[in-house]
């Protein structure tokens, strides 16, 4: 992925749910370039990459 993203494509992904801002799987992937299935299977494989409220 070497395109730059601009950053309203990643901000209208952005929602606001009892007050806390989330972006769901489906946005991420595809902001990624992967299906949802890869996406979540890479989070379960090396959770200790991601911060801990990443996948809740």
């Amino acid at each position: 992925m070497d395109e730059i993203i601009p950053i309203e494509n990643i901000a209208n992904r952005i929602y606001l749910v009892r007050g806390i801002r989330v972006m769901f799987d489906q946005d991420l992937a595809e902001l990624y370039g992967v299906e949802t299935k890869a996406l979540k299977q890479a989070v379960r494989r090396n959770t200790e990459r991601f911060p801990e409220d990443f996948y809740v």
